[in-house]
């Protein structure tokens, strides 16, 4: 038996257990904390009709993640395997649906995703140097233009770039804290950002922008093979890393309306921008709109990294999407995945152009399949408990069925209020999972067993 300071022998059997607790904390820190901080919260302004009610759904986002985090642990447990969230469906629902959930996230989640961050830094990029009437477009298709060529270099280059790229992330999110908590002088009592609603009107929206922002620790799911003593620690990572960015969030808002009001948070497309200007003047909104334009790289890259690997693991089991399979020896990168990726990005930032709503289009166009199958994930832990009642569980969630069907209840909320309260771009959505099935009866005869 190798020593406690022997390192962890890899092998074709599987990844190694070689995640400490704090790895595991700082990845799922590092994925939840993204572009959307320094965006959504001025869509939440608008939508909500009391400043209470805007911090509420704040650390609602939290507790929403907190309890579907004791799902997902209990998943990741008792099924550690690098294709986390893809992994459960298939087990409990089967090949059909596990390809779909592949196909949306090829299509919808991870593409949608990555262009939705693309507008953001295409709005503070817009700040510091305007390119005309669609300058966010435009910076948005040549970030991922950009990113995509560092990524097909190959492995190496995509990681030295997401390393140096995160210290400008956490860089901007503590400014943005400080300017708004402590420098700016405190706005008088506004009015709401939303005049003639109900305080409750606009709640389903604004979760949906929330839990966007939130949207990231169910990634842990991907390295639970790979964590030390999982059976403990990936429950404490979870629920250590949610409170940290819950704590975060929350500060961060308060910073936002202590600085600029209610009001002003609501009509704001750079709303951290706004506030940097109101302390420092419009040299300080520079300086942060290029910190966080830097700082966005990091969401974009990383998501461009996963995505096209997701991509490359259906080539490998859809003999119809065998291109995606092919991998570059010489750069380690899956450069077919990387092309096809970016395609469908650039032409769902064509999308949103069109609409004239750029990010909200994106949410509109990726929430609807992404609650659809947040809420199968939660309902694979019901099926997995009745079909496999003999596999072991290290953990099991507290208070079941209470506690997982709170969950699934809260996806179905969040999947009827991104269909009932978004825009065209929810029907796009809709549509591209539904040529999926169509895809799949193509698909199907040739996939391996």
């Amino acid at each position: 038996m190798p020593s406690p300071e022997s390192p962890p022998q890899h092998s074709a059997a599987g990844p190694a257990q070689v995640l400490s607790l704090g790895d595991a904390v700082g990845i799922v820190v590092g994925l939840v904390i993204g572009a959307g901080i320094f965006k959504t919260p001025s869509l939440v302004a608008g939508n909500t009709g009391a400043e209470w009610v805007m911090i509420a759904v704040w650390v609602a986002g939290g507790v929403v993640s907190v309890i579907g985090a004791l799902c997902y642990a209990e998943l990741a447990t008792a099924y550690p395997h690098a294709g986390g969230d893809y992994h459960f469906v298939g087990r409990a629902f089967g090949r059909e649906l596990s390809f779909l959930y592949a196909w949306a996230r090829m299509t919808v989640i991870a593409a949608g995703s990555i262009a939705l961050l693309a507008f953001v830094f295409g709005d503070y990029c817009t700040r510091l140097f305007p390119l005309g009437e669609h300058s966010p477009a435009i910076y948005a298709a040549l970030l991922v233009a950009a990113l995509t060529g560092v990524n097909i270099v190959g492995i190496r280059a995509g990681k030295h770039t997401q390393n140096w790229l995160t210290v400008c992330e956490v860089g901007g999110l503590v400014i943005v804290m400080i300017a708004g908590l402590f420098l700016a002088p405190a706005t008088a009592p506004a009015q709401a950002a939303v005049a003639d609603r109900s305080w409750y009107a606009g709640i389903g929206l604004s979760m949906i922008f929330v839990l966007l922002t939130y949207g990231g620790w169910n990634e842990a799911a991907y390295v639970s093979a790979e964590v030390k003593d999982r059976n403990r620690n990936i429950i404490r990572s979870l629920l250590l890393s949610l409170g940290v960015v819950t704590v975060l969030y929350v500060l961060v808002n308060i910073a936002y309306l202590r600085g600029l009001g209610m009001a002003a948070m609501g009509k704001s497309d750079v709303v951290a921008a706004d506030l940097l200007a109101r302390v420092w003047g419009e040299n300080g909104a520079r300086l942060i709109s290029l910190i966080i334009a830097v700082s966005t790289l990091t969401s974009v890259n990383a998501t461009i990294i996963v995505g096209a690997r997701s991509n490359f693991a259906l080539g490998q089991e859809w003999p119809l999407f065998s291109f995606l399979a092919r991998w570059d020896s010489a750069s380690g990168a899956p450069r077919n995945s990387y092309v096809f990726q970016a395609a469908i990005a650039l032409g769902l930032i064509l999308l949103g152009t069109l609409t004239r709503k750029n990010f909200e289009t994106m949410v509109d166009y990726t929430a609807p399949v992404f609650w659809a199958f947040f809420l199968l994930v939660g309902l694979s832990l019901f099926v997995l408990r009745t079909h496999e009642p003999e596999r072991e569980r290290p953990f099991r969630v507290p208070f079941f069925p209470v506690t997982p069907l709170l969950f699934v209840l809260c996806c179905f909320y969040l999947l009827y209020s991104s269909l009932a309260y978004t825009g065209v771009g929810a029907l796009v959505g809709v549509g591209v999972l539904a040529t999926g099935a169509v895809v799949m009866l193509f698909g199907r005869r040739g996939a391996r067993a």
